[in-house]
């Protein structure tokens, strides 16, 4: 079954699904049903739904108060280049000079001659580097757990540019293997709970010479710099919302070290590119050495390409 140039498959059995009209569809093999509900198809399986649920209502819940919903359709167009509520205007800086360096040294060289690319965007949230990306004139399949209208995979409604929406989980993805040109971590990398069977599946959906790039996603020298890292999150969010914030064990952080583990256990070449985040950016990260006593993270974008590929 096809959607939106996608070829998609059961989550569960990697088996292909049968199209039961427009918004349905079937996997014989494991007798599963999954539906397309206010243009989001739900393929998280059902005994992960579980898993999942205090994760995506702590999540949502610190969202709302950080004040990441809008009814405004510019302002989801804006991003990442302008913040219109001006609520996190910095942090939208920051990921605006990584999407700027992701365009110019990954995406650019691969547009030459007007190529149309396959590309998964993995924690799309409210979906705006995939609305950019189709801008661009690619196809995307944004991939997250989020499903409501304002921060998750509902705000498509959004953008005048369409792009496939799937709720779903990194280590389960409802493709078919080997018809990606890109696969890209959208700030969510961190979230997993194993790099490794990540970074598989990952890996699972790129055709030859395809790549993985993942964005905004911390990375440390020392171990112990991240752990502290986390610390502090977790007790700034049981102060605030009385509940840390931990309901997945997720990996949290990158090391250089754990990097090169990963290169080379799939293989893998990486290439790390440094946004220009300017002087504010410097001395926040100064300031936060100081305060914390603890290294401060860097936010490179980080490019691997199989070594055969390369």
């Amino acid at each position: 079954m096809n959607a939106g140039g996608f070829d998609l498959a059961c989550p569960r059995c990697g088996g292909a699904l049968e199209s039961r009209g427009e918004h349905a569809a079937y996997c014989l093999f494991d007798e599963l049903a999954f539906i397309q509900e206010h243009g989001v198809w739900r393929f998280l399986l059902p005994e992960r739904h579980a898993h999942y649920e205090q994760f995506i209502r702590e999540y949502e819940t610190v969202r709302k108060a950080e004040g990441r919903a809008s009814r405004d359709a510019a302002f989801y167009r804006a991003l990442p280049y302008e913040d219109l509520t001006g609520r996190h205007s910095p942090a939208w800086r920051v990921r605006a000079r990584s999407f700027d360096t992701f365009v110019a040294k990954v995406l650019a060289p691969l547009e030459q001659g007007d190529a149309v690319l396959k590309i998964v965007d993995l924690g799309a949230g409210n979906g705006w580097l995939s609305h950019r990306l189709v801008e661009r004139g690619h196809q995307l399949a944004a991939v997250d757990l989020l499903t409501n209208g304002w921060d998750g995979l509902g705000a498509h409604k959004y953008y005048e540019t369409p792009f496939l929406c799937l709720q779903a989980e990194y280590d389960r993805l409802p493709l078919r293997p080997g018809q990606c040109d890109l696969v890209v971590f959208n700030a969510s990398f961190h979230y997993s709970e194993s790099f490794s069977a990540t970074l598989a599946e990952a890996q699972r959906m790129l055709m030859p010479g395809g790549g993985l790039v993942i964005i905004d996603t911390p990375i440390y020298y020392d171990a112990t710099s991240g752990a502290r890292m986390v610390k502090e999150r977790q007790e700034a969010f049981t102060r605030q919302f009385g509940f840390p914030s931990n309901a997945l064990a997720s990996e949290n952080y990158l090391t250089y070290a754990r990097l090169r583990q990963l290169g080379s256990e799939f293989d893998l070449r990486w290439r790390l590119l440094e946004p220009a985040f300017g002087l504010s950016w410097k001395l926040g990260r100064l300031a936060d050495r100081l305060r914390a006593h603890r290294e401060p993270a860097k936010l490179p974008v980080i490019v691997g390409k199989r070594h055969l590929d390369s």
